[in-house]
């Protein structure tokens, strides 16, 4: 929709200029008519909802009123109006103007344009709720403040839920927000869970915290991160020196979090706790949010089930100081593990030793699936491309060649029929899913 009205606003205004060239004229009262009619239209567009008015809409709905309220007044003083000497450079320059300012106003809407949720099959309203955790028992490596660490949270629930329900962990990317799978949880939460995903502070883009307070990610982090993915910046004992440290600031993070839920669970009165079946918790994540959970489904005792979303095992490798090279621990991984993967990370299977351990999961793992989206991307697994398509094709270089509607809720309905099996005992997995060992899924791209 954004950018549909860009090109009939740039196009109007490119026609309005040659008009106006033409004919040796201003057309000022066509102009203004235009102006106000502009408004009008937006107004009706977004009354009947063909326009879904958020944030992306206000600069658009800021310059169209402006320009609508000049427009009325010089229509209403046209007799006193003194005509203009006609220059061509004036009307160039003034359509120019309008352009750029059309063009900053639409900008939201052009990136972030409008679109359709996916799909939401559960019988359950799905409530939300935000917190901030602050933990007492750390301090924050970040900063130099002494303040303890602390981690937002937000849970997706069942509404008016009558009886408790599994909880779910998410954490989300190296760049990523804890809203980044928000259709996933929301999914989940239609079918009786409790979702539950972490900001990781100063690992995610940015936090808000309950008080207001932003944070945003760590130069120090980004500048990490990045090189780690370059030739020749770290040696190969150095990323895993790094693998190592991002991992237990997740794990410490996930660990607390969960910790903290259990607490209230016996503590505190507020419906959300209160609603968790404490002896059925799974862990999932994108990327390395998804190399955490693997981490943390071998720590801890009381996770049944984990889904690692594209993502390498860290915690699952060994530095070889003989080859200098990674290599699988060769370590029992006995939690149900459901592994996710997009052609970005499939491709790199049994080429990138930081996926070793991934490579030997069929012989280390008891119970393991992988499905593979052929023709996806890192970000098609989660709601990016959905919110943002110009801003996950900037950042994955490129577009994936498959349906990201058909991509996302293949994906949750995969999760979700995972989960149901190993932590609710409903249905068989590798029966309804068909992935004994590995399915490839291929949805080309409208």
């Amino acid at each position: 929709m954004g950018m549909f009205i860009f090109f009939i606003t740039l196009i109007l205004e490119i026609a309005l200029v040659i008009y106006c060239v033409v004919t040796k004229q201003y057309h000022r009262q066509l102009r203004n008519w235009v102006r106000v009619s502009t408004w009008i239209a937006f107004i009706l567009l977004t009354l009947t909802s063909v326009i879904v008015w958020s944030l992306r809409w206000v600069l658009l709905g800021v310059l169209l009123t402006i320009l609508a309220v000049i427009a009325t007044i010089s229509l209403i003083r046209r007799n006193q109006a003194t005509p203009a000497t006609y220059k061509v450079s004036r009307i160039v320059r003034n359509a120019i103007m309008m352009i750029i300012g059309l063009t900053i106003a639409l900008a939201p809407a052009v990136v972030f344009p409008q679109h359709k949720a996916p799909k939401v099959t559960g019988k359950y309203e799905v409530e939300t709720a935000t917190f901030t955790y602050v933990d007492e028992n750390r301090i924050e490596e970040f900063t130099d403040t002494g303040k303890n660490r602390f981690v937002n949270v937000e849970f997706w629930y069942p509404q008016d839920a009558k009886e408790t329900y599994p909880l779910l962990v998410f954490s989300h990317g190296a760049y990523g927000i804890k809203s980044s799978n928000t259709s996933t949880y929301t999914e989940l939460a239609s079918h009786g869970y409790v979702v539950v995903s972490i900001d990781h502070p100063y690992h995610s883009f940015y936090t808000v915290s309950d008080d207001g307070t932003r944070t945003m990610i760590s130069s120090e982090y980004m500048r990490e991160f990045n090189d780690s993915n370059k030739d020749g910046i770290y040696t190969v004992e150095e990323l895993y020196a790094l693998f190592q440290k991002w991992m237990k600031l997740r794990k410490d993070d996930m660990n607390f979090v969960i910790d903290t839920i259990l607490r209230k669970t016996k503590t505190d009165n507020n419906p959300i706790y209160q609603h968790i079946n404490t002896d059925k918790i799974g862990v999932f994540g994108h990327s390395m949010g998804g190399s955490a959970s693997v981490s943390l489904g071998k720590e801890r005792k009381d996770i049944s089930a984990v889904v690692n979303i594209d993502a390498p095992f860290f915690s699952e490798l060994v530095y070889d100081p003989q080859l200098h090279d990674l290599a699988a621990s060769g370590e029992a991984y006995t939690t149900p593990l459901l592994n996710i993967y997009s052609d970005d990370v499939w491709v790199q299977l049994g080429k990138n030793s930081s996926y070793a351990a991934n490579n030997a999961c069929d012989k280390n793992c008891k119970e393991a699936y992988t499905v593979y989206f052929e023709g996806a991307k890192h970000l098609s697994l989660t709601d990016l491309p959905l919110f943002s398509p110009m801003l996950a094709n900037f950042l994955q270089r490129g577009k994936a060649n498959i349906d990201p509607y058909d991509c996302i809720e293949t994906e949750n309905t995969l999760i979700l029929q995972f989960f149901d099996d190993k932590l609710k005992g409903m249905g068989s997995f590798a029966d309804t899913a068909d992935v004994s060992s590995t399915r490839i899924i291929h949805s080309p791209i409208n």
